[in-house]
């Protein structure tokens, strides 16, 4: 298990260096991060930034295999609760499920400065989330009852959609924490154990089940060339 000091500054930024300015700052842990081990990183990061001590931080990483039941979630969406290890969370949201295969990517930022507004930070990141995947050829939108972010599967049915991406945040003196994740990817099965998201009828994709082979670090470098797009516009 990676120890939170060898985070490294993502290579992404390196490769496109003059091309990409004025981000936040983008770390990648290169081996799984323990829930625990995430989320006091996240917390000690959010003080620090409260104390103009660190910056605005991009944290990309993967974690093995659990699931995290939000400030939302109900005893009953857990379906195998000896699946894997369950932690509660202070990120808004129900349960979801976390593990190798897809990009988690935790997101402290400074609401002060961006603007005090929950419900266009919430826009900003499902847009961010589309733009990446369409920069990967893949088409997705949100959806007028749940926040996420969908893929239309016409040729499985009318009116289906798979979800491909789930966004939960806290808010601490609007500094934002957790974050986005997004299934390039995990193993699909995984997600059985739990209801995700709390909807009952909600199918789960990746996009390596669409028949897309994206790797870990292409879809970075999709995530990271469409940030500042993403948050400029909304």
């Amino acid at each position: 298990m990676t120890e939170i000091g060898e985070q490294i500054t993502h290579p992404v930024l390196q490769k496109h260096s003059n091309d990409i300015v004025g981000l936040p700052n983008c770390r990648l842990s290169t081996a799984p991060v323990t829930y625990p081990e995430a989320v006091a990183e996240m917390e000690a990061h959010i003080a620090a930034m409260r104390a103009g001590e660190r910056d605005e931080l991009l944290w990309f990483l993967e974690h093995p295999p659990l699931y995290t039941a939000g400030t939302g979630a109900q005893e009953s969406d857990l379906l195998s609760p000896e699946e894997f290890p369950v932690f509660k969370s202070g990120r808004g949201g129900q349960f979801t499920y976390h593990g190798p295969g897809q990009r988690v990517v935790y997101v402290m930022l400074d609401l002060n400065q961006r603007g005090r507004d929950v419900r266009r930070f919430v826009k900003q990141l499902q847009n961010w989330i589309i733009n990446a995947l369409h920069e990967c050829g893949l088409e997705a939108r949100t959806d007028s009852t749940h926040i996420g972010v969908w893929v239309d599967r016409p040729e499985l049915g009318e009116n289906r959609a798979d979800k491909i991406a789930a966004i939960g945040i806290r808010l601490r003196k609007w500094m934002s924490f957790h974050g986005i994740s997004i299934n390039v990817n995990p193993n699909l099965s995984h997600f059985n154990g739990i209801v995700p998201c709390g909807i009952a009828d909600q199918n789960v994709t990746s996009l390596q089940a669409l028949g897309m082979n994206i790797s870990m670090s292409e879809f970075d470098e999709a995530l990271i060339k469409t940030f500042q797009t993403s948050f400029d516009s909304d």
